[in-house]
């Protein structure tokens, strides 16, 4: 039997929840994973057909509506068509398990009103009985499990369906060991208050960065900023309101990325670093000037935070300082890797208060001072 499971990165989205703050995917083999749970789903329940479904929680995160139902895995004819696609969570037999969190069982879908035919008429199959259990985690439903089309037998029975919830809830068990895992370890590499990599992190990230620089004689490039007037947040509004403030920054730090490698984390304070890696220090700017443009826009304090006795919706007020460095412009290119992480960090940190004294809310290149070696 064959078991198409979809791209580890679709996995991974479906399962990134953003009230478990930093939790993802731990090293587990969650698609070896969910294909064992469909193999002994259909051992113990012969189908002709199964699938495992996750939702797409950022999506209803954002919107406060149903989304999506991601097929992550699948065996049976059409399965490699189907496996990444998704569908409507509102919609479907599939839809309705994940809505009402209910095991569903329908010995003849010709008959009943929730059968979505979509789908068999996308990958040319005939369904004849569904069985579907929710898949939950802490309470929330997550995805469902479903198998079409008993073999073996005529049809679907109650002993089946108490079958399919028991892998259902081991599914569940071993995504959120997976998660509790994951979060266990990064307890040790995040920043409680904002999600990012804290700093000591960020250290063993940047010596890894430069070696791999050195090695293929690449670039990277390293930007230093900090909270303008941050102490008049605290004094003016309170320390809860300072707290939220580096809460919402570490928020956009995180989403503003359009790289995968290219790592935020809090250096300490109101300070932040990003590194860039294989990012020269032209390319880093033009990095900076497009987050300075998106803090301009941002609306900080759009909700009551504790504290405040409104809304504040500060725009254009809650600004940033940067400072940039490079490794190729760092003098001592073939010193040793603590030499220059150090340097990348001292350059950066002298442009940032560069750009501090020269007015603030703007970006200065260690290149344009004369900053000692």
């Amino acid at each position: 039997m064959r078991i198409n499971v979809t791209k580890k990165e679709v996995i991974e989205l479906v399962l990134k929840r953003k009230r478990w703050n930093e939790l993802g995917t731990e090293a587990v083999d969650l698609k070896q994973m969910f294909r064992t749970i469909l193999k002994w789903a259909n051992e113990l329940v012969p189908s002709e057909s199964g699938s495992i479904l996750l939702d797409d929680p950022l999506l209803k995160h954002k919107t406060q509506k149903q989304g999506s139902l991601y097929f992550v895995a699948c065996y049976g004819k059409g399965s490699k068509a189907l496996t990444g696609a998704s569908l409507p969570a509102s919609v479907g037999i599939v839809g309705r398990t994940y809505t009402r969190g209910k095991p569903y069982i329908s010995r003849n879908v010709k008959r009943d009103r929730y059968f979505f035919d979509k789908v068999d008429k996308k990958i040319k199959f005939q369904t004849k009985s569904i069985i579907c259990a929710p898949i939950e985690i802490r309470g929330s439903v997550i995805g469902v499990i479903e198998l079409i089309n008993r073999l073996g037998r005529i049809n679907y029975d109650s002993k089946d369906l108490t079958l399919l919830k028991i892998f259902a809830g081991y599914t569940s068990t071993l995504v959120q060991n997976s998660l509790d895992a994951k979060r266990f370890r990064d307890l040790s590499i995040r920043d409680n208050l904002t999600g990012l990599y804290n700093d000591r992190y960020f250290y063993s990230r940047l010596a890894e960065n430069i070696r791999n620089a050195q090695d293929t004689r690449g670039d990277l490039s390293l930007v230093f900023l900090d909270i303008d007037r941050f102490k008049d947040v605290n004094d003016t509004y309170g320390h809860l309101a300072g707290s939220h403030l580096l809460s919402e920054l570490g928020a956009i730090l995180m989403s503003f990325p359009d790289r995968d490698d290219i790592l935020p984390a809090r250096y300490g304070g109101d300070e932040f670093v990003i590194i860039l890696p294989s990012t020269d220090i032209h390319s880093a700017e033009k990095f900076a000037e497009r987050l300075k443009k998106t803090l301009d826009k941002y609306v900080f304090f759009e909700r009551k935070v504790p504290g405040t006795s409104r809304a504040l919706k500060l725009k254009g007020v809650i600004t940033c300082s940067m400072g940039i460095s490079s490794l190729k412009t760092t003098p001592g290119s073939r010193s040793t890797v603590k030499h220059l992480t150090e340097a990348l960090i001292k350059r950066a940190d002298i442009a940032m208060y560069a750009s501090k004294h020269l007015g603030r809310n703007r970006i200065t290149l260690a290149t344009d001072l004369a900053i000692p070696s």
